[in-house]
């Protein structure tokens, strides 16, 4: 894979073979303090509902969300499921693998 931002869109399947939903969010930590900004996947949110419109929502320049971003994001993140990054044991061909049951993953 080029990029995590493909993962966007993936179906994601738990060790059992269970559909869990499609990939709509990116989670990532970024470094400061380097001499250049990094980032590191922190983990996927996942939804049963496949939704453009849950992609990743503004922030400022220091890295805050405003209280209508964070109002909009409870609502529209409702129903979602959080894989932490290191759960991931497979990704590609359109599928992501995890290596924990669907029933153990944490809501958004």
């Amino acid at each position: 894979m080029a990029s995590v931002t493909e993962l966007i869109g993936q179906s994601l399947w738990d060790s059992n073979g269970v559909w869990v939903g499609f990939v709509v969010d990116i989670r990532v930590v970024r470094h400061r303090g380097e001499l250049q900004q990094s980032h590191t996947v922190y983990g996927l949110v996942v939804s049963s509902r496949r939704a453009p419109l849950l992609l990743g929502l503004l922030r400022d320049a220091q890295g805050r969300s405003t209280w209508l971003s964070r109002a909009l994001a409870r609502l529209v993140y409702a129903g979602c499921t959080f894989v932490p990054w290191e759960n991931v044991a497979d990704y590609g061909d359109g599928e992501v693998h995890i290596d924990v049951l669907r029933k153990e993953l944490n809501r958004v």
